[in-house]
């Protein structure tokens, strides 16, 4: 596993160990537990992971997502800590840090910001710059259930289309807020919309926005 996916891939089996199976989180209707066995099927159950894409699929990922959910929140940590096994494509390193980078990162921040008590984590300029690599190569499948224009932009002036359409939206804010925006967790996210009052209401109330 490589440094990006590698350290958030920890940072998430701690701060799950810490919090313990029922703590809340950002994903509605999941606690701790539901989110920790989600990561684990993702990797691990290729067989039912593809309910993530497919909706023909989903009822297949709900069974099994509820199966690993009975399982000892321990085993549950240990399998995200010592990551995929062998004969998943998670195991390469390219797969691990372009699929995962993303998704430890916002599933870590999807249990801190839950907290009544969390506060901002400093992020590197180099982890900054790895996460708008992932939002401008997916702006527009994480903008696409956008009900107005949207444009994701950097406070040095970078920017991604997420979605064509008019009013357009701009949100400006560090790669990392940005995405939070992007997939949906516009309420904790630490950015700035301008544009039309009624886009940026409706786009703020959306709840899943693409991803």
């Amino acid at each position: 596993m490589s440094t990006h996916a590698k350290r958030e891939r920890l940072l998430l089996a701690d701060l799950l160990e810490a919090e313990g199976p029922d703590a809340p989180t950002l994903c509605e209707g999941w606690n701790t537990r539901d989110l920790a066995a989600h990561v684990v099927v993702r990797e691990r159950r290729a067989d039912a992971a593809g309910g993530l894409l497919l909706k023909q699929l989903a009822p297949r990922l709900e069974r099994v997502q509820a199966e690993f959910a009975e399982k000892p929140y321990e085993e549950l940590i240990q399998l995200i800590r010592t990551g995929p096994p062998r004969f998943s494509p998670f195991a390469l390193k390219q797969i691990d840090e372009a699929s995962n980078t993303v998704e430890f990162y916002v599933h870590t921040e999807d249990v801190r910001r839950a907290q009544p008590d969390w506060t901002p984590r400093p992020l590197d300029p180099v982890f900054q710059d790895a996460l708008w690599s992932r939002l401008e190569r997916t702006a527009r499948l994480a903008g696409r259930g956008a009900p107005t224009g949207l444009v994701l932009r950097r406070p040095d002036g970078q920017t991604a289309v997420a979605h064509r359409g008019t009013p357009v939206v701009t949100v400006t804010g560090e790669p990392s807020e940005l995405l939070m925006f992007a997939l949906g967790r516009q309420k904790t996210a630490d950015v700035e919309l301008e544009g039309d009052k009624d886009a940026i209401a409706k786009l703020s109330e959306t709840k899943q926005l693409g991803l």
